[in-house]
């Protein structure tokens, strides 16, 4: 039996194909399957047992998902960890998509600047996934207006 996809640490739907999260274990996986989910973009790193898993690629493969890893480093994300998940995004934009990263942090911040920069949503409506998950530290807010500033947002 797969878990339910309701308790997956920090989940949110985004929208009817695009729903965020925590990092899932082996049974949430199965059931993000279950669920319909074809694909999985994973933003956080594999080097820390506490947030990744033994093998997640060969799990969401053995579920027939596609699995794609853009590793980002929490305290250095970069310019072309985004544009990595923009185009990411842009190739699976007609499939269900499951995002994780440790804590929904990265991904909802990426999902935002998707949002407004890709989809051009205002920006108070880009970002209330993030500030239902969590107030950017100053790394991130620093990111976000850099960004925003490069993209003439500013």
């Amino acid at each position: 039996m797969s878990a339910s996809i309701e308790a997956i640490y920090n989940y949110r739907q985004a929208d009817d194909r695009v729903a965020t999260s925590g990092q899932p274990d082996e049974a949430e996986l199965a059931g993000i399957a279950a669920a319909g989910y074809t694909v999985v973009i994973n933003l956080a790193l594999h080097d820390d047992p506490r947030y990744s898993l033994a093998d997640e690629a060969g799990t969401v493969g053995a579920l027939d998902m596609i699995y794609v890893h853009i590793p980002v480093q929490f305290t250095s994300p970069t310019r072309e960890d985004l544009y990595a998940f923009f185009a990411a995004m842009e190739r699976h934009r007609d499939a269900m998509v499951w995002v994780h990263c440790a804590a929904n942090k990265r991904v909802s911040t990426f999902v935002g600047l998707y949002r407004r920069l890709r989809q051009g949503w205002p920006q108070s409506e880009a970002f209330a996934l993030q500030h239902e998950v969590w107030q950017p530290n100053e790394i991130w807010a620093h990111f976000i207006s850099t960004i925003l500033a490069d993209a003439g947002e500013a």
